[in-house]
């Protein structure tokens, strides 16, 4: 049988709704004795956007099975103020950010990796592989797939709204509050491994003599081996870097 609930959703999750449902109440069709989940994944809104849940005032979890009449409201992630007094249906946030994203943001983890941070990527990799990924490392998913984040399996996940890749960095950097934990130039942009100072045999295997003569520090992913140096690259990525990070 299906009933009639009203359900208000807040701030970005907005964004996920028709633009006549933003910023107001509004009817929804489901199933009796359904989850609130399945009320608002149906809605277009991934349960990993959403922090607190209310229906007719009291705080439920995703499992709360609704009925006709009720009164659903979703919040997302509060970062202004603690709701810890009030049960909030996403896990404890994760006490190291790192990331796994799908085969469309190439770009976003290049530069997640020049800014310092863990990002695992490969372009190739299936939806079951970027769920178990993020599951057993515990990894943030970043994905423009909603039907990906409605996965039961993730539980740590963004949707990313922005569609060019420096917009969609600073989306990312500015809602999980990243700037003062960003450490450049320490990743490889290719592979993710870790940076060290290059000793003089990578140098003479792998960088141009013009190069070798110009300048005096050079950095060696430790994990494939590719030479990094202070090039003409080097300036326009440090004051991207710099703008986005005074953004987040």
């Amino acid at each position: 049988m299906r009933v009639r609930v009203r359900v208000r959703c807040y701030a970005e999750l907005n964004a996920f709704l028709a633009p006549a449902r933003r910023g107001a109440e509004f009817d929804a069709e489901c199933d009796a004795g359904g989850s609130v989940k399945d009320v608002l994944e149906g809605l277009g809104i991934p349960h990993t956007e959403i922090d607190l849940l209310l229906v007719n005032g009291e705080p439920v979890g995703f499992d709360h099975r609704v009925q006709a009449g009720d009164r659903v409201s979703a919040y997302p992630v509060f970062e202004s103020f603690d709701i810890a007094p009030v049960t909030r249906v996403r896990p404890e946030p994760l006490r190291e950010i790192r990331f796994v994203l799908d085969g469309h943001l190439g770009r976003l983890a290049a530069f997640l990796r020049l800014a310092g941070f863990d990002t695992a990527y490969r372009r190739d990799a299936s939806d079951d592989e970027l769920v178990a990924t993020s599951s057993k490392q515990h990894r943030v998913l970043l994905t423009r797939d909603q039907a990906l984040l409605k996965r039961r399996a993730v539980t740590h996940g963004s949707f990313v709204h922005a569609t060019r890749p420096v917009e969609q960095l600073v989306e990312v950097i500015t809602r999980f509050h990243l700037a003062r934990l960003a450490r450049p130039f320490t990743r490889c942009m290719r592979c993710n491994g870790e940076l060290a100072p290059a000793g003089e045999v990578a140098i003479a295997a792998r960088v141009p003599p013009r190069s070798r003569g110009c300048f005096s520090r050079f950095l060696q992913c430790q994990d494939c081996g590719k030479v990094y140096w202070e090039g003409s690259h080097y300036g326009r990525l440090r004051r991207l870097l710099d703008e986005v990070l005074g953004q987040g």
